[in-house]
């Protein structure tokens, strides 16, 4: 399966797929995507390396895949905390809460894609770049229609609001740790917090 399409894409189910993306994940983690063969993730994935092309035209189309069902379950968790029709706040400490916790329980694909996303060709880059634009453009309606109504403040666009708040997240997979001081939630509970802290008027 080499087409590159959005986040709209069905995400991957077959316990075989799992078992390659789980693989893969777990390689170009510790070794790096250059130093990840495609039979070290047959080998480790317990698969045939006709399975692995069955799925997977190249060691590219995994790196994709490893991306796109992150992508996938951060834009359908912002549509469904969007159509829950919340007061501004409480729909950015929503989705703030809940993108820190998807990229957290996802860390290790989140810290490979961030390491290696450069070695995408140009269609699959195209497609998440327009996956993030989207995201990017729907989180900054949040905070525009927040101070529209006088909830926001106004003294940072929301073009800024938009690039400090997700941009924290973003750089998750270079700090997070597991096992660091703080839990995933009691993370998502203070970094929202911030935020809207520095959103009041």
């Amino acid at each position: 399966m080499t087409d590159v399409e959005g986040a709209g894409r069905r995400v991957r189910q077959s316990p075989v797929e799992r078992r390659i993306l789980d693989a893969a994940v777990r390689l170009f983690a510790e070794r790096g995507f250059d130093g990840t063969s495609v039979q070290g993730v047959v080998e480790a994935a317990r698969v045939t390396k006709g399975a692995l092309y069955h799925y997977f035209g190249s060691k590219d189309d995994l790196l994709y895949e490893i991306y796109r069902p992150l992508i996938a379950r951060r834009l359908a968790d912002l549509d469904r905390v969007l159509a829950e029709g919340l007061p501004p706040a409480e729909t950015v400490r929503a989705v703030l809460a809940g993108l820190i916790l998807t990229t957290a329980g996802h860390i290790d694909e989140a810290k490979v894609f961030t390491r290696e996303m450069h070695r995408l060709d140009q269609r699959r880059m195209h497609a998440v770049r327009a996956d993030w634009r989207r995201y990017h453009v729907l989180f900054r309606g949040l905070i525009e229609d927040g101070q529209a109504r006088g909830v926001f403040s106004a003294a940072a666009t929301a073009e800024t609001a938009t690039i400090v708040a997700l941009g924290m997240v973003d750089q998750m997979p270079r700090w997070y740790r597991a096992d660091g001081r703080a839990t995933a939630e009691a993370l998502a509970a203070e970094v929202s917090e911030f935020v809207l802290a520095a959103l009041k008027p």
